[in-house]
């Protein structure tokens, strides 16, 4: 096992022919997209997306980690000879000021997405957005305070990169966590490395097809177990609290079932069973640990609810909490990006909807933010910050008005968290 020096990347990004050449020799669309069409042609201006701001009392500064394991190989891409992962860890900071604001895509990465963003997600423009642009609330270089925290891991879903989870990284950073978003390269959308390497660009698109099969799916799954453990190892971590969406809310349940380092688990809409109907461990087996599992109304279906109940069937300290109005990429910076594309014209109602629901991200963003901050206030508190800064027990908040979600001003109805039937 070995680990790179902390490494921001940066330097020139790769031609764009390169980023297409590969892009279409290694993915067409991924994993969870929906047919839904984009809208009208491009502005003349490309669109410079906001993420929501943080609402703790930190600043939060950011670092980028390279981390080899050379244990194992790369299932995706065999040739590479290792397996590699991109990480960015969040700390709370004593002063951001004067320092620059890391961006949520490297340059080589908004390249590759400005081609793949309709691929992914075909809700998504194909042109008319600056993805470059956008800025994460996070200082680069920004002195860590000195403390010490406990720590936070993110995986995110499939076909995803870990950009699109720095909203709520950052705001529980600036609440006093240290988080970890964690990339899959392989099934990652667009990983950036620091450098070239035998068997991949510095830039390494998806491997992922639309006609994802079963055994591919638990490939899937087993390296992310594989690499959050791996991470564990790498950054010395022995008592942690995971959080992933989708296919990183699958396996950050089954870490905390198999690492007992793994103190307490938040999965954002992710199945407990393969995709030939066999139980993940546990679901089966059920779990001793905190285990919080928030979904949409959007995307509830019998497979979810068929995979979730077996593991509530099983007792324990496990919770389940649905949000209305809302669908599966909620839980991600797609929730305050995507209303802008829809106000901008370059996406449709249908699009918006089938990504995110019609909920207001002034309600969304708050209310995802308070019902993951208050599950780890309680399981895995920082100092000076308990279960009283939020709802006990991930019950999530009632009510919600958002701050700098890029939404507007004005008042906004209250988010509505429930307990679905079992």
């Amino acid at each position: 096992m070995t680990m790179t020096p902390d490494h921001a990347p940066g330097g020139h990004a790769p031609a764009r022919r390169t980023v297409v050449a590969g892009a279409l020799a290694g993915t067409a669309a991924l994993l969870l997209g929906t047919g839904t069409g984009t809208a009208s042609a491009a502005p003349a201006r490309p669109l410079v997306l906001r993420l929501p701001a943080p609402t703790g009392p930190h600043a939060v500064g950011a670092t980028v980690r390279h981390l080899v394991d050379p244990s194992r190989n790369d299932p995706w891409a065999p040739a590479v000879g290792v397996r590699e992962l991109m990480a960015t860890v969040f700390r709370p900071a004593a002063s951001g000021r004067g320092l620059p604001r890391m961006p949520q895509l490297t340059p080589g990465a908004a390249d590759a997405f400005t081609f793949l963003a309709p691929l992914v997600r075909p809700a998504l423009p194909g042109a008319g957005v600056d993805w470059a642009a956008t800025l994460t609330h996070a200082r680069t270089g920004a002195p860590p305070l000195p403390a010490r925290r406990p720590v936070l891991v993110y995986s995110p879903g499939g076909g995803d990169s870990r950009a699109m989870g720095s909203s709520l990284a950052i705001d529980l950073a600036s609440h006093g966590w240290t988080v970890v978003t964690v990339d899959h390269p392989g099934d990652a959308s667009e990983v950036e490395f620091p450098d070239e390497r035998p068997g991949r660009d510095r830039v390494r698109t998806t491997a992922l097809r639309p006609d994802i099969d079963a055994g591919t799916f638990r490939t899937m799954i087993d390296t992310r177990v594989a690499d959050l453990r791996f991470v564990l190892d790498a950054l010395g971590l022995d008592r942690v609290g995971l959080y992933g969406h989708s296919a990183g809310g699958t396996a950050v349940a089954q870490a905390l079932h198999e690492d007992p380092r793994v103190a307490a688990a938040v999965n954002l809409e992710g199945y407990l069973d393969l995709m030939d109907g066999a139980l993940l461990p546990v679901a089966r087996e059920g779990t001793d640990r905190p285990l919080l599992l928030a979904g949409t109304d959007g995307f509830r279906d019998a497979r979810l609810d068929r995979s979730w109940s077996a593991l509530l069937g099983r007792g324990g300290p496990v919770a389940r909490r649905q949000l209305a109005d809302s669908h599966h990429w909620v839980f991600t910076d797609y929730a305050a990006l995507v209303p802008q594309l829809r106000a901008a014209g370059l996406t449709t109602a249908a699009g918006r909807a089938a990504m995110v629901g019609t909920v207001d991200p002034r309600v969304s963003v708050p209310a995802v933010r308070t019902l993951v901050r208050s599950f780890f206030a309680r399981h895995l508190p920082v100092h000076g910050f308990g279960a009283a800064s939020g709802a006990a027990s991930g019950a999530g908040p009632r009510a919600g008005r958002g701050s700098g979600s890029g939404s507007g001003s004005g008042s906004a109805p209250p988010a509505r968290w429930g307990r679905p039937p079992q």
